[in-house]
């Protein structure tokens, strides 16, 4: 779920800004998908990372940088495209249940490869903070969702709830 919060955060960051602004985002857009994929692709490329570990962290890593080259793609066409197609939505949600599943799956290979410390550390490390992020964000979505269940203005938006015009008598 990691990946699709970036995405998430993204598009909604980018909406506060005027569209002819946006320049200056996608920079720093830039910077974050560059911040998230260096590090991944630096370990899978250690010597280190090859060598015998009882769980497949590597093949995992491998599968977590196509999923953010992935949501490297989301990110900058949900930053540049206003509005957005409704396939387009449909196919990032998709792309959310993936990313859910792989935080999953990166969990319990972290959580059960205690011995691949010792013999690919980076690569053990990396995975236990994709997982951390993968546990943060997925909170961060049931909180989100709760919230969303409990608003009691269904088709108006959270943070505008509070701002409701009063009623004429």
């Amino acid at each position: 779920m990691f990946l699709y919060m970036l995405v998430f955060l993204a598009y909604h960051s980018s909406r506060w800004m005027p569209r002819n602004q946006r320049l200056k985002f996608q920079i720093l857009n830039t910077l974050v998908i560059t911040l998230v994929l260096v590090p991944q692709i630096y370990v899978m490329g250690r010597p280190k990372s090859s060598r015998y570990c009882k769980q497949p962290l590597l093949n995992n890593l491998s599968a977590s940088v196509a999923s953010s080259f992935i949501a490297a793609g989301f990110s900058v066409t949900f930053t540049l495209i206003e509005p957005i197609p409704q396939g387009l939505w449909a196919s990032y949600h998709a792309f959310g249940l993936l990313s859910c599943g792989q935080g999953l799956c990166t969990a319990i290979l972290t959580l059960t490869a205690g011995d691949c410390v010792k013999t690919t550390p980076e690569l053990y490390h990396l995975s236990l903070i994709l997982t951390v992020a993968s546990a943060l964000s997925t909170g961060f979505f049931m909180v989100r969702g709760g919230l969303w269940l409990t608003n009691p203005n269904p088709g108006t938006d959270l943070s505008r709830h509070s701002e409701r015009p009063a009623v004429p008598r």
